[in-house]
């Protein structure tokens, strides 16, 4: 036994050495392991570095404060509403029955509901969400460690459906992220919405966070060019004037032609952007903007275009006359007069107060003969005619104008088109290039964005201005929209103030072509500016199929009238006799 014992021990003790030897030499192959792991390329150790961050962290994205859009006096139409997210987690709670009683109290749900989904297998349960934020703070009161609330901001529009084709509404995107969808809110979205931030997250109990820097991180603030008051005022009138005609809608725009500042756009019917959502599933064709998307053939306005042009080429002066023998057959169609009647010998500022169709046609013809189809048509195109305004809203419509050379160009389009028929326009292409003759034969760019708050700093717009006719023969086309109001469209007429404008009656084409007898079967408008000397705001009124009558001086002008002086109120514009004496007196004292 004892030698067995013996002979055992002896073996180990030859084999000792062996795995000492053994032992040893793995602990030198672990340290070189390990030195050699301290030389790792950088590459190599930059990956075990973010494996153990991916294991120990996550990021959270912040998003950012979306910016304020104010009227230009600083009105609030659209900010942040605080409101709050309510969850729970069912594992954490002791006493569903007086969870679910004090969260159906303060939300004003079913608690028997609540009680049901927080007694689930669940890790967390969403209860409410857009909840406001005393609710929140309520539910905040309560001091339950199962119940989690989250904040969250929302967009709201304090002046409700006032602008809200002009504002726009916005949307959560996937990734959480308030987003524009139309209007203001869509075109200036990355100035609103500001910078996100990614903060990271440790995932480790107790450990300290990181906070995120939150310099720029707010969105900017816009003013716009908008007056609330007189947007409010033109929302009232034109619904009241759609009443009262019987119109299926209609829209107004009342433009600064000095700088192109769009002070109101109103539309009707229109729509409260707070409640878009239900809007898009019961009448999404509410959500859009009529006056930029809107197509329509202008009618009689377009006449005072026109004669601009016969006026800026010289086919035509304030003496030429032609022979109105109530026919003219052109492009194997025949022109008429609006009343079918023919009048003789007239000129130019006779066929605009008389809306003469074939006069219209006359001027186009006369331009074109002298000095080309292209000539008229390059000038409709300065005008701003078949192609985009560039107002700062998504959306717009080019509108229609086939020219001379298109495959589709015919010479009774041509004629037509003379006098406000096929010819497609938006009511901001109308009101703009009206606008140009308003401001001495130069177009600002219209634009409803006056300035972007960047900290301490107002960037102000700065529109494009082209010139598209001369100021002698904007001077003398507008003298001619005086006579129109003052001797045919008496109905547009502002007391105390002198008035340019043209009238205009759309006739829009049944199966059967155009019939001008057919009830609810025309656009009428209204443009014009005042005071005609030296205007301060143009106006544009068009009335969707009024039925009670058909012409435009008898709906869209009077309307015009009731506009202009709210108007006059609103801006403080002072009457002719005042501003005229103020200006004698003011030269006398220079002088």
């Amino acid at each position: 036994m004892e030698n067995t014992i013996d002979s055992r021990l002896n073996v180990i003790k030859g084999r000792l050495p062996i795995v000492t030897g053994g032992l040893v030499l793995a602990s030198v192959l672990m340290l070189l392991a390990l030195a050699r792991l301290q030389q790792l390329s950088p590459a190599v150790r930059q990956e075990f570095e973010l494996r153990s961050q991916n294991n120990t962290r996550s990021v959270l994205r912040l998003p950012a404060e979306r910016g304020v859009i104010y009227d230009r006096d600083r009105v609030p139409l659209a900010f942040n509403e605080l409101q709050y997210e309510i969850g729970v987690s069912p594992n954490l709670v002791s006493e569903p029955e007086r969870i679910a009683q004090e969260l159906g109290l303060i939300l004003n749900q079913d608690e028997f509901d609540i009680y049901s989904r927080i007694t689930q297998d669940l890790v967390w349960v969403q209860i409410d969400r857009g909840i406001p934020a005393d609710a929140g703070q309520q539910i905040l009161d309560l001091d339950e460690i199962s119940i989690t609330i989250n904040p969250l901001s929302s967009r709201a529009y304090p002046q409700l459906s006032l602008a809200g084709p002009i504002i726009g509404f916005t949307n959560q995107s996937n990734d959480n992220n308030t987003v524009g969808v139309m209007g203001i809110e869509d075109s200036y979205n990355e100035i609103l919405a500001g910078r996100p931030l990614d903060q990271e997250v440790s995932t480790i109990p107790f450990d300290i966070p990181v906070t995120a820097e939150s310099t720029n991180q707010r969105g900017r603030d816009i003013i716009l060019t908008i007056d609330r008051d007189i947007q409010y005022y033109m929302e009232q009138e034109l619904a009241l004037g759609v009443e009262r005609y019987q119109a299926d809608g209609g829209v107004i725009i009342v433009m600064n032609p000095r700088n192109g500042e769009i002070l109101a756009m109103a539309q009707y019917p229109t729509f409260d952007p707070n409640n878009f959502g239900e809007i898009a599933l019961t009448d999404p064709d509410l959500l859009t903007n009529q006056n930029i998307s809107y197509v329509i053939e202008p009618g009689s306005v377009m006449k005072v275009i026109t004669v601009a042009i016969g006026l800026e080429t010289g086919a035509i002066t304030p003496e030429w006359t032609y022979n109105d023998t109530g026919l003219l057959d052109i492009g194997g169609i025949q022109v008429v007069n609006w009343d079918r009647n023919a009048y003789g010998p007239m000129n130019a500022r006779q066929l605009l107060i008389n809306s003469l169709n074939i006069g219209a046609t006359e001027v186009a013809l006369t331009v074109a003969d002298q000095y080309g189809t292209e000539t008229y048509y390059r000038i409709l195109q300065d005008f701003g005619f078949g192609s985009p305004t560039s107002i700062d809203l998504q959306g717009e419509e080019a509108g229609i104008l086939n020219v001379y050379g298109d495959s589709n160009w015919s010479e009774a389009d041509f004629a037509s088109s003379a006098y406000g028929q096929a010819i497609g326009v938006t009511p901001l292409q109308m009101i703009t290039a009206v606008a140009g003759i308003a401001n001495d034969g130069l177009i600002y760019q219209p634009h409803l964005m006056r300035a972007i708050v960047d900290g301490d700093e107002l960037r102000e717009a700065r529109p494009q201005v082209n010139r598209v006719i001369s100021s002698d023969v904007a001077n003398i086309v507008t003298e001619m929209m005086i006579g129109v109001v003052e001797e045919g469209a008496t109905q547009a007429l502002v007391p105390g103030y002198t008035v340019a404008g043209k009238t205009g009656t759309a006739q829009i084409a049944t199966p059967l072509g155009y019939e001008l007898g057919v009830e609810g079967q025309t656009r009428t408008s209204f443009v014009g500016f005042f005071p005609a000397d030296a205007p301060e705001v143009v106006v544009y009124i068009m009335l969707d199929r009024p039925r009670t009558n058909r012409f435009g001086s008898q709906t869209a002008a009077p309307l015009f009238s009731t506009v202009a002086q709210r108007l006059a109120l609103l801006l403080g514009i002072p009457t002719d006799d005042i501003r005229l004496s103020l200006q004698a007196q003011a030269n006398a004292t220079s002088n």
